[in-house]
């Protein structure tokens, strides 16, 4: 079975499947305008770590750690989060919305799964498919 990314409102129901071990999110701060992206992989048992973040620039909340290097105009780390059973995205109509990027290419994550309703939540999850 292949390894995907699913998303849904609830956990457990797929709305969308992308067929990828390793993906990025990126987004746009909604006050600085700063990209912010985070390199994931999906691991054999489903759960999801990440594996380095890049912030484009600096600004009110978004201050780099202090263990971050300058590589190609992004401040670049490699977060000390634990393995995560599920991602949780935030959503709003008044914000760019996240990018889901793989294989060297990105999308809208609104292409795949709608914002329902404002401060909806969308789950991303390791599944098989």
């Amino acid at each position: 079975m292949i390894l995907s990314l699913c998303l849904g409102a609830t956990l457990g129901l797929a709305e969308a499947a992308v067929p990828v071990r390793d993906f990025t999110l990126a987004w746009t701060h909604s006050v600085e305008k700063i990209v912010w992206e985070e390199d994931w992989r999906i691991r054999d048992d489903g759960r999801l770590t990440v594996a380095a973040a890049r912030i484009r620039g600096s600004g009110a909340g978004m201050e780099p750690p202090a263990d971050a290097v300058l590589v190609d105009g992004a401040w670049t780390y490699h977060p000390a989060l634990p393995p995560q059973a599920v991602l949780r995205l935030t959503r709003s109509h008044f914000t760019a919305d996240y990018r889901l990027c793989w294989q060297g290419g990105c999308m809208p994550l609104d292409r795949l799964i709608p914002v329902a309703e404002e401060g909806a939540v969308t789950l991303g999850w390791g599944c098989r498919g």
